[in-house]
C-alpha cells in the first residue's frame, strides 16, 4: 500500500482532473498582468499536463512569448465549505508538442477534441512541472518539488508505448470488468477505459462523465497495470 504523502495527494488531484485554471501572462499597451482561464487537461502517463489550445487564444499567445505558467487544479467541487478541500497549484514552463500518442491520449479523455486536431490553428501543448504547493485544508499548505510530481521516465515511457494497444484490448476483452470499476466509483453503467498510468486508469461515459480508478500502488510496466485493474474488478 502506498504511503499517503502531500506529494502522493498532489498528484492523484492531478490525475483526477479534466479541466484546470491555466495562469498565464499577459503583456500588452496596459503593461504586463496575470492572466487565468479555463482549460481542459489531460496528465500524460509521466504525470505532464497537456493543453489543447488555440493559437488565436490569448493564453497561447502569451505562453508563446513565455512559457512560465501555473496551473490550478481544484479538488473542492461540491463541497459544502470549499476552502476545507484539496487544491494544487503547479508552476512550470509550457512547450508545444508535436506527438501523435500524446495527443491521441489527450482525445481519448476528451473526445470532443477530435474536432480541432485536424485544425491548423489548434495544437499540442505540454506542461512541465518545476514545482507545486498543495493545500489540502485549513492550514495543511507544502511545497512540492518538480522530480515529486513526476512519474519514474523508464517507467512512464515503457507504459505510455503500450497503453494505446493495452486500453483497446481492454475494452473488447474485458468490458465487463470495466463496467464493474466504473460502477464502483460512480454508480453508474456504460464505461469505456480511455487511459492507463502507473497510478491508476480513466474511464469515461458517452454523456461525458469520467471516473478514475487508482491503483492500491503504482505500478511498473503495462502487464503490471493490467493485472490491477482485473484484481480490483474482482
Amino acid at each position: 500500500m502506498t504511503t499517503v504523502t502531500p506529494a502522493f495527494e498532489a498528484r492523484r488531484l492531478m490525475r483526477h482532473a479534466w479541466r484546470a485554471t491555466l495562469a498565464s501572462a499577459l503583456e500588452d499597451e496596459r503593461g504586463a498582468w496575470p492572466y487565468a482561464s479555463l482549460v481542459l487537461v489531460a496528465c500524460d502517463v509521466d504525470m505532464c499536463p497537456l493543453l489543447l489550445l488555440s493559437d488565436l487564444a490569448a493564453h497561447t499567445r502569451n505562453l508563446k512569448r513565455d512559457g512560465r505558467a501555473s496551473i490550478l487544479f481544484d479538488g473542492t467541487l461540491g463541497l459544502a465549505e470549499p476552502l476545507t478541500g484539496p487544491r494544487l497549484t503547479v508552476l512550470g514552463r509550457a512547450e508545444p508538442l508535436q506527438d501523435e500518442r500524446a495527443l491521441d491520449r489527450y482525445v481519448r479523455r476528451h473526445p470532443s477534441a477530435a474536432a480541432y486536431r485536424g485544425f491548423g490553428d489548434f495544437r499540442l501543448w505540454r506542461f512541465v512541472p518545476e514545482r507545486g504547493q498543495i493545500v489540502a485544508g485549513f492550514g495543511k499548505i507544502q511545497w512540492i518539488e518538480g522530480h515529486e510530481l513526476r512519474a519514474d521516465p523508464a517507467v512512464a515511457e515503457g507504459i505510455a508505448l503500450a497503453e494505446a494497444d493495452l486500453v483497446r484490448s481492454l475494452n473488447q476483452t474485458a468490458a465487463a470488468k470495466i463496467e464493474i470499476l466504473g460502477r464502483r466509483a460512480k454508480l453508474r453503467d456504460r464505461w469505456t477505459l480511455t487511459g492507463i498510468d502507473p497510478d491508476g486508469a480513466d474511464l469515461r461515459r458517452p454523456d461525458g462523465e469520467i471516473a478514475r480508478v487508482d491503483f492500491d500502488a503504482p505500478v511498473a510496466a503495462a502487464d503490471e497495470a493490467r493485472a490491477a485493474l482485473e484484481a480490483q474488478a474482482q
